[in-house]
């Protein structure tokens, strides 16, 4: 259900209903208004909520319209008991819920025809379509947001005028309900036909797609990040986004989902979300030399029949994991890895990727990690400790996650540590959706920190800086206040509105980038450095975490690889007992890591890591796992990254340049290589699969 209060909504509509049945049969209007009033409040609450349960009514034929109707013929019902069958009221009640419904087919009629004439074939953001074609504004959001759920609303006057009827005898009261639900269903069906005529009517897909490419040949993009994904999968798409930026070439983002466009993190980067297969391939990109792909999904064969243009598989991260050596990759004319070890993974693998085929380009993404830093004088109150455990997965296998079987012995060692450090608790935000013993471990960790850090707070040698603190206080609450200033009013009607109106303000932008490092810095001055914190939700992002850590704690994930980057030291949990050895050998990433048993006995070997750099004795192996899995420091990877996007795109070049020379001394009978098959496109663009070769 999501949560307890969802539970509890969904149990009081599903007996309202029959409560409001009881109640029409005894009968008795104090006990059917009650009951109905509990119907209402509940069902709004779990629309609001956007539980799975009204979702799942609509599948098994008890969805909105059928429980309004459902509350009606109830309420027709009592009147019949209470002996009003032949009292006006009745009849009236009658008419009132027969036009009511009336209402709702042209209602419906027009939300849709509206929702569908403002979906765009091509959505953008940062692409200037308003100086080439006019999309008017969007409805008010009163009117299109949760329409039906409105709709049927409006039925609330009327039921509440005829039980007063039906309480008081006065059937002028249910006649006054009548008239002002009828009068305001003809008012909202009235209130939404202007945006059917004229000139709000959105251009047609023929215009926008002309638009789209107008512009796309005065901007010429060069290099493409394309991505197709789930909702959950935006944070692979959007990991990119701050690379794309800086980007030497021009850079342009290409999505297929909606829902992805919906969930893309603020960028500079001009970006097209192209649903339909066929508005796709016929977009002008025949700028473009480089295609860089995040995911091994289906709909990248889209744009990987496009000859003209070098595509390359960059994924998502870097791990052991077998989607890392995913056969498709051969499909690519190029596969970048961060270090020798991606390229040694499909050596391994042997899936047909060609070793001429792989570049090392480093992780971009990782520039924000600082590397290690001083640790705190003796005198001062000792180094941080970061715990950043997994999530507990989809199955139970002991080895996901150090939480169940370890996470209290870490963190129990962690605060009686002897010299003292400070723990950092950062759990993942997947921990305790589907276990519920790692989410009561998960509980009783946070009570241990939390115990912890009151303990210090009561201990006269932790002493606190009180105006500091005031200070960054008020400075955090500045800065949150400015953040939601900047945030607010950028939400657009609809797509088209949203498409129209989706140049991001730069200044906006940058300002915002700066806030979000001041948030960052004010966050940590506002409690004193040596108190133990648990830190959930998006802000202190992760790599804030690892910048104001000495050492970290953790287990098999991409945060370990991506630790790896501070080259500072760190420990990973052998929870399924594997033996150190073993472990080593299957996990690329804990070959420089000390490793802890379940009993976290290890943790002095760290510790002492932590507090004498010269007592370390993984420091030169960290060092060199870092560049296997990493690369070089120098050059820098977004460096590394561009000269490779430049490489790639001369081949490109030279590619398109032989094959227009061997069309003109071939003559006109030779067909060009890149000549690409007709498409057959269906109504709304999509194409069927096995149309793509």
């Amino acid at each position: 259900m999501g949560s307890a209060a969802e539970l509890a909504a969904a149990v009081l509509m599903l007996l309202g209903f029959p409560c409001l049945m009881l109640a029409a049969l005894v009968p008795s209007v104090p006990a059917f208004a009650a009951a109905a009033a509990v119907t209402y409040l509940a069902d709004h609450y779990l629309h609001r909520r956007g539980s799975y349960l009204v979702n799942r009514l609509s599948k098994v034929r008890a969805g909105l319209s059928i429980r309004f109707l459902i509350r009606q013929l109830l309420l027709i019902l009592l009147l019949a008991r209470l002996s009003l069958a032949d009292n006006l009221i009745y009849y009236g009640a009658i008419a009132c819920f027969i036009a009511f419904y009336g209402l709702q087919a042209p209602h419906g009629a027009l939300t849709t025809l509206i929702r569908n004439r403002r979906r765009m074939p091509v959505a953008t953001r940062n692409v200037d379509l308003a100086s080439r074609i006019r999309i008017p504004d969007a409805p008010p959001r009163l009117l299109t947001h949760r329409a039906a759920e409105k709709m049927l609303h409006l039925d609330l006057v009327a039921v509440g005028g005829i039980l007063l009827a039906a309480a008081l005898d006065s059937p002028l009261v249910g006649f006054a309900g009548i008239g002002v639900t009828v009068l305001l269903g003809v008012a909202y069906v009235l209130a939404l036909v202007p945006y059917v005529r004229g000139r709000r009517i959105p251009p047609k897909a023929d215009q926008v797609l002309v638009a789209v490419d107008d512009w796309l040949r005065e901007y010429r993009p060069e290099t493409v990040l394309y991505f197709s994904g789930s909702r959950d999968s935006a944070y692979q798409v959007n990991m990119w986004l701050e690379t794309m930026e800086q980007l030497d070439t021009r850079p342009l983002v290409v999505l297929r989902e909606r829902v992805i466009l919906a969930n893309l993190a603020p960028t500079t980067v001009p970006v097209v979300c192209v649903p339909g297969g066929v508005h796709l391939m016929n977009l002008d990109l025949s700028t473009v030399r480089v295609a860089l792909y995040a995911a091994n999904v289906g709909k990248n064969i889209h744009l990987l029949r496009v000859p003209t243009m070098k595509h390359v598989f960059i994924g998502h991260g870097d791990s052991d994991k077998l989607a890392s050596v995913n056969p498709f990759s051969k499909v690519y004319d190029e596969v970048w890895t961060a270090g020798r070890a991606g390229r040694d993974r499909y050596a391994i693998a042997d899936v047909g990727v060609r070793d001429d085929d792989i570049a090392e380009v480093g992780r971009p993404q990782l520039a924000p990690i600082e590397t290690r830093r001083a640790v705190p004088a003796a005198g001062g109150h000792g180094p941080t400790v970061l715990y950043a455990p997994t999530w507990e997965g989809w199955d139970d296998n002991p080895g996901n996650t150090s939480l169940l079987l370890a996470g209290e012995n870490i963190v129990k060692r962690l605060i009686a540590a002897d010299p003292a450090v400070r723990v950092l608790y950062k759990p993942h935000p997947f921990t305790g959706t589907r276990s519920p013993q790692a989410k009561a471990a998960h509980q009783r960790i946070t009570e241990l920190i939390e115990q912890a850090a009151a303990e210090r707070a009561a201990d006269p040698r932790f002493t606190v800086d009180t105006a500091a603190q005031d200070r960054a206080r008020a400075e955090l609450a500045r800065v949150e206040a400015r953040l939601a200033e900047l945030a607010g009013g950028g939400d657009k009607g609809d797509e088209a509105e949203a498409s129209r109106d989706g140049v991001i303000d730069v200044d906006r932008y940058e300002e915002t980038a700066r806030l979000r490092d001041a948030w960052n810095t004010a966050y940590w001055n506002s409690f004193p450095e040596w108190e133990h914190r648990v830190i959930t939700g998006a802000q202190p992002r992760l790599y804030d975490c690892f910048n104001v850590s000495d050492a970290m704690v953790s287990d098999i994930s991409s945060v370990v690889s991506d630790f790896i980057a501070s080259g500072k030291p760190y420990a990973v949990t052998d929870s399924a007992e594997l033996g150190a050895e073993e472990f080593k050998r299957q996990n690329t990433a804990v070959r420089a890591a000390v490793i802890l048993s379940n009993d976290a006995a290890g943790l002095a070997e760290l510790l002492e890591a932590v507090h004498d750099p010269q007592a370390d004795p993984l420091a030169g192996e960290r060092e060199e796992l870092k560049h296997y899995l990493l690369g070089p420091d120098e050059p820098t990877s977004l460096d590394q990254f561009n000269t490779a996007v430049a490489r790639l795109a001369r081949k490109a070049e030279t590619r398109n340049l032989g094959q227009e020379s061997r069309t003109v001394v071939g003559g006109p009978d030779v067909e060009p290589a890149d000549a690409l098959p007709p498409q057959t496109a269906s109504v709304t663009g999509e194409t069927d699969g096995t149309e793509v070769n």
